[in-house]
């Protein structure tokens, strides 16, 4: 059965459908709520509460296609709830991401790239590259305009390039 398949049969109150959307798009959610929130626990937390509140309000949604966009949205704002609420003031430390991939090492390199940008490229990048989100759906997720979005991803990749020549590497290609 379709993602979507699964996501309808979710509005429409089938407990069963909705932990297998959950559960198939559990990767997706630690993966976006791991680059905003930077550590295991509140990447956790941020998890749990968006599928509680999704859960409580599967109802609402009316288009079951963009499921993934409207729980990523949901996630997002949980995201920057915790990090508004806990307003740290010591550094963040290092950052464990690579031990959720095993032996990817290209991909703990491209992660360790992407950290290096502002936060909202992070947010962008990963969304676009990492998540295959469109640049609507993006715009949707992160409530800004395509165009916004665009200029987003095109600031990523200069500084994503500068990143690469800095460190005499050139073999990120982003296009």
């Amino acid at each position: 059965m379709e993602l979507t398949e699964k996501a309808e049969l979710a509005t429409q109150g089938d407990k069963e459908a909705f932990v297998n959307v959950i559960r198939s798009l559990q990767q997706s959610l630690y993966i976006v709520a791991r680059s905003i929130v930077k550590n295991e626990e509140d990447c956790a937390d941020a998890i749990q509460e968006t599928i509680a509140k999704a859960f409580s309000n599967v109802h609402r949604l009316k288009e079951p296609a963009y499921f993934k966009t409207w729980i990523i949205r949901i996630l997002i704002n949980e995201c920057n709830r915790i990090i508004r609420k806990r307003r740290r003031v010591y550094p963040v430390p290092y950052d464990l991401r690579k031990t959720s991939y095993k032996d990817e090492y290209e991909q703990i390199e491209l992660f360790e790239v992407i950290d290096g940008l502002d936060e909202q490229l992070q947010t962008t990048v990963t969304l676009f590259y990492i998540e295959d989100l469109s640049v609507k759906e993006i715009s949707k997720v992160l409530n800004i305009s395509e165009g916004t979005v665009k200029s987003r991803l095109f600031r990523a990749r200069q500084q994503l390039s500068e990143l690469a020549i800095g460190e005499g590497e050139s073999k990120y290609e982003l296009s």
